[in-house]
Parts: structure tokens; sequence; C-alpha cells
């Protein structure tokens, strides 16, 4: 009997045209201009999940602080020999968290702390949304019980417990800030760490834990500077965006970004392309590199963009994501402007780009001229391209409000600040914040700042090049 082959040709070849990829039909121009789009929707998910891989992942990174659903106190400030967060504060040691709520909530105590120390609880989702506060400016110091649950929860909320706080994403980072006052104050704070409590529901009801999640295999993130070209930085997107439903007001962008490989939980591989299309998403990834410089030259070294829009709920980003990954790329984690204001500076008052290696340069401030807070205020140094603070003589990384006793006042009672490579002198380096040999900018903080730091009262003093 003789078998006609064709049909069955024919079957593989449609089987092979339908199982194709879809974005083996997109354009060179079309791919650019949709991986421009997704690396700006992305950045801040990216590398949000390297410093997240580093801190509750991968236990053989140095930066490493503790295991999921665990919490991990830092009785110290940050200095310059932390690495893996750009532009830190140095004012509150930080505790850390890092939940995966895909199993069941899990349940945060805090301790009764003293009226005048500030502290808080930033929840960040795994889009670096900072979608709830618990602390001094929103629950108060007395103390309390909070249940964090993920979207998937279907459960009842126990009694005794203070507030329900809901997660868009099953992956939370919980960022515990205390202030601390002085060096030597930092017993009182971990004392006040200790205080703090993070378990799963099932451990705090003493019950046996519900069935355990799925096991994750890690997909080993890329550094800072690999991220801006390499494009598996598309599969780091892929990866990390499993773990949450996509979001009803982005199914349109993930159709658009699926013609390119885009798609939630799917790996994405470089080698499928062609190399006409792989050097488009290469140079996708550059443009946004481009407008990115452009809108931070144009919006936020001007000032008409801040901190103040830059960070917060997915409300009130309202999926701006160049801003979103504005804040990311000049200080991801930053507080939504309820919690803390951060003028930044970038250039002098000739609008001329920070460098001490050739310059000097004071700010000095009237007593009415201080930034306006409810609870302390900062400027803190960090180096460029970094933007990581700097091992410095004095071992000094900011200049803040706890520090005004000893700081040196001149004849009508103002204070300036030298910031500048040497120092300015013995006599007044108790007002010195020492600044790198070269490209600089520094941050100033308002923590719980008041109305007039919103409403256009307050404007920050700019800081003068030393002719």
């Amino acid at each position: 009997m003789k078998i006609n082959y064709l049909p069955f040709a024919v079957l593989a070849l449609w089987i092979l045209v339908q199982c194709a990829p879809k974005e083996k039909s997109v354009t060179p121009e079309e791919a650019r201009a949709i991986a421009k789009e997704a690396y700006i929707y992305g950045f801040p998910l990216v590398d949000h999940y390297r410093i997240f891989y580093s801190y509750f992942v991968d236990q053989n990174d140095p930066e490493f602080k503790v295991s999921f659903n665990q919490l991990k106190n830092i009785p110290k400030v940050y200095t310059h020999e932390d690495r893996s967060v750009q532009t830190a504060n140095s004012d509150t040691p930080y505790s850390w968290a890092g939940l995966d709520l895909r199993g069941e909530p899990i349940v945060i105590i805090i301790p009764s702390i003293e009226d005048t120390r500030y502290f808080s609880v930033q929840l960040i989702d795994g889009f670096t949304h900072n979608f709830a506060y618990i602390g001094s400016r929103t629950t108060g110091n007395k103390g309390g019980k909070y249940l964090i649950a993920g979207p998937d929860w279907k459960g009842e909320a126990p009694v005794g417990f203070d507030e329900v706080i809901r997660s868009e994403t099953n992956m939370v980072m919980a960022l515990i800030r205390t202030q601390l006052f002085e060096p030597d104050d930092i017993d009182n704070v971990i004392k006040i760490q200790s205080g703090y409590e993070l378990m799963p529901l099932s451990a705090y009801q003493k019950q046996a834990a519900p069935a355990q999640p799925a096991s994750i295999t890690w997909v080993k993130p890329l550094n800072s500077e690999e991220q801006k070209s390499n494009l598996m930085y598309f599969n780091l997107l892929n990866f990390w965006s499993q773990f949450w439903a996509i979001h009803e007001s982005e199914k349109e962008l993930f159709e658009r970004f699926a013609k390119i490989g885009v798609v939630p939980g799917k790996t994405f591989d470089p080698e499928s392309f062609t190399p006409e299309i792989k050097e488009a998403l290469a140079a996708g990834m550059q443009d946004a590199w481009k407008e990115f410089a452009a809108y931070n030259e144009a919006e936020i070294m001007t000032g008409k963009v801040g901190s103040a829009e830059a960070f917060g709920t997915r409300e009130h980003l309202n999926n701006n994501y160049l801003l979103r990954m504005a804040g990311a790329v000049l200080g991801i984690y930053g507080n939504s402007k309820e919690e803390a204001l951060y003028p930044i500076y970038q250039t002098d008052s000739d609008g001329q780009p920070l460098n001490a290696s050739t310059n000097k340069y004071t700010l000095t401030m009237q007593e009415n001229e201080m930034p306006p807070v409810n609870a302390f205020w900062s400027y803190t140094m960090y180096e460029l391209p970094s933007r990581l603070m700097l091992e410095n003589p004095i071992n000094r990384y900011l200049i803040n409000s706890p520090m005004l006793p000893d700081l040196k006042r001149n004849a009508d009672n103002s204070i300036t600040l030298y910031i500048q490579y040497e120092s300015p002198g013995k006599e007044m380096e108790s007002n010195w914040l020492p600044a790198p040999n070269g490209p600089f900018f520094f941050v100033n903080r308002l923590y719980w700042p008041k109305p007039e730091a919103f409403n256009g009262t307050w404007k920050p003093k700019p800081l003068v090049r030393v002719q």
C-alpha cells in the first residue's frame, strides 16, 4: 500500500505556523519601540528583583539579610560599605523582611515606642509601589498588630488585629526605619528593634501551616550595569511578573509586550530572534535610557518634578512609568510624599553639575529656613555614578537635625554647611559634609514633612559654588 505523506506534511507545516512565536512577525521598528516601552515599564521591577534576590534569596551574597517571612534587624545605619541599594539613608537603622504571601498572610507586631522617636514600616509591592504604611505618622507609637495579606487570600481576619492590609502582589518588601538620635542612642534602637515581631498567621495562631505553595526556581539577576544593555533583562521582567495577575489597566500594554516575548512567567530567549530584531531590542533599551536622561534634565534637575511625584501607590503614580523609572534610578524605595520628601541637589545655584574636584560649595540656612518637619531632616552625600555613600576621613555621610546643637553658628545665628572634598579647617569641621573628589549629588530628606513643605511656603536653600 502506497502512503501519501502530503497531508501529513501539510498538517506539520500548519502546526509549525500556529506554534511559531508571534514575536517573529514584528518589524524591527516596532520591536524597538516596544522594547523601549517595556524597558521603561520594567526597570523598577527588575532592579527591585535584583535587590530582593540579594537580600532574601541568595544566602551567599554579602548583602543577604534573612530568609522569607522572617525579620532581620540591622543595628547600625548605612555606610559606604553597603553597596546594594543606591541612595539609601544613613539616619535610621533598618529592619528588613521579604514576604512571600502565596501561602498565607503575615503578622507584623509593633511594640510601644516613645512619642518623640520616629519609626515607619514601609510596605512595598513587586512594582515598587508603596501600598501601605504603619508608623508614627499613620498609626502612632502605641504599638499594634497588623495582618499583611496577598491578592489570593480569602480567609477571615482574626479578632485582635488593628488592620488587615492587602497587597496587589504576592511578593512584598517590608522596610522598617527606626530613628537614631545620635551614635550613643544605638542601644535604645536595638531594644526597640528586638520588639518588632513578624511571623506567618498560622504560627501566630499556633496552628498547623496550610499547604505550602510550589517551590520557586529563582533566576539569577543581572547586576546594575548589565541591566542597561543585556537582553536577558526582559527574561527577568517575565520571571518577576509571574507573582501577580496583570492589572486591568495594563492588559493592553502586555498584549503589546507579548509581540517581543515579554509575557509573565514565560522564558525570554534572545536567540529566538533574528539578528535584526535583536539589534532593534538592544536599541530600544538604549532609547529608554536616553528618554530617562532627557526627562531627568528637563523635569527633575529643574525641580519641576521631585520625590513627591515619584513615589507612592499605584493610584498616585497613575501608570506614569517614566516617572516610576526615574524614582527607581534616583532612589529606589523612596517614601511617599506624606512620609518623606527628598529634594535632590544635582546642580548648584547657577545650574551647573556638582563636582568637588574643582569646586567648593556652601548651603546657608536661617532658623526659619530649615526644612519643616514633624520628625527630622538630613542632608546626605552620594558619589556618582554609583549613587552610593563614600568613604571619607571623618566617617560622616550626612548632617541632620539631631546634630544641630553641635553645628557652628554664624554671627546672625544662621548655619552654613560646607560641601567640599577637603576639610574647611578644624574650626568648621563640625559643619563639613565631605564630598568625593569628583562628581556627586546629595539629598535633603524631610521625614514626616509639615504642610509648608508641600504648599510652596518653604523652598530648599540653594547650593552656592564658592568663587
